[in-house]
């Protein structure tokens, strides 16, 4: 009696989690396109508005906007910086992706990316000025 108590409990948990006859197989696919990703060599240029938000332009048509975890010193202020993918020299998603600067006073930084998303050509049209890679 026990065994078929634990038993039938087993597939309860099964069908529960959706591993039973007729489940639907889930979506693995990822959160993003190929169309989203890019190689950091191709990166032209970048502007960093202030010190959470990042523009990188790829390729001299394209920008991707890179929301930093915190706050990144001095970054808004660098004439230049380092961006490294932490997988391969793919970036696809903020955890591809950390920004090295140099910062006054402390010297190397490493800046940790939450998320980054290629703008629409309505997006990167609307940017501020000193938003624009």
């Amino acid at each position: 009696m026990k065994t078929t108590i634990a038993i039938a409990l087993a597939g309860a948990a099964l069908l529960a989690a959706g591993a039973g006859p007729g489940a639907v197989a889930r979506d693995r696919t990822p959160a993003y396109s190929p169309q989203q990703c890019f190689y950091t060599r191709n990166v032209t240029s970048f502007a960093a508005p202030d010190e959470h938000n990042l523009y990188v332009q790829v390729n001299s048509r394209d920008v991707y906007h890179f929301d930093m975890f915190g706050p990144c010193p001095d970054i808004d202020w660098n004439q230049r910086l380092a961006l490294v993918s932490r997988s391969s020299s793919w970036i696809c998603n903020g955890m591809d992706a950390e920004v090295i600067t140099h910062a006054a006073g402390i010297g190397r930084q490493h800046c940790f990316v939450r998320n980054v998303r290629k703008l629409t050509p309505e997006e990167v049209a609307a940017l501020p000025r000193r938003a624009r890679p």
